[in-house]
């Protein structure tokens, strides 16, 4: 059975747009950083910092690029494979028998199933962009301060956690059916 997952693809529409506008802003912002920039910020704010580079300024752009393609991939293979509902009786073939028990426990139980985990990863991976948006913010600062505003941690972990929920929520929906 042909499967198309066009209406899935549709989801990374949100992560293109938002990779787009992370590179855009990046490119506008990246004459006017300082000198140095932030490379890491603990508890108490910037506590190491580093040259300003293309590499550096650009490292969250970066490594959303690739969890975009990650995630994008993930989702593209949950499609692609038969699900539970689908597999073939264990005594109408040959080695029917070693498909059906090979790998049920990660096997999507229907297509339905199978598609809306594709969606929980690509809104995941907003999610994850949602989160980068908020780091690129202090990151791409006019002014190299240590002090980092008390709202940062919230607006970069607040996405992460509802992209992990409605990605769980969507496994445990197919394991219940």
């Amino acid at each position: 059975m042909a499967f198309s997952s066009r209406p899935v693809r549709l989801w990374l529409l949100p992560n293109a747009v938002l990779l787009a506008g992370l590179a855009t802003w990046g490119i506008l912002r990246y004459p006017h950083l300082p000198d140095r920039i932030p490379k890491h910020i603990g508890v108490d704010g910037v506590d190491a910092w580093t040259d300003r580079s293309i590499g550096s300024a650009f490292v969250l752009v970066f490594v959303y690029a690739g969890v975009t393609m990650l995630m994008a991939g993930c989702a593209e293979l949950t499609l692609r494979v038969i699900p539970r509902d689908e597999l073939p009786n264990a005594d109408a073939a040959p080695f029917a028998a070693a498909q059906a028990t090979s790998s049920l426990l990660n096997r999507p139980g229907s297509r339905a199933s199978a598609r809306r985990a594709a969606r929980a990863l690509l809104l995941f991976n907003t999610c994850i962009g949602i989160s980068f948006l908020a780091g690129c913010g202090m990151l791409w600062r006019s002014t190299p301060d240590p002090n980092v505003p008390t709202w940062l941690f919230a607006a970069m972990v607040l996405p992460l956690l509802v992209g992990s929920a409605v990605t769980i929520a969507a496994a445990v929906s197919d394991r219940k059916r």
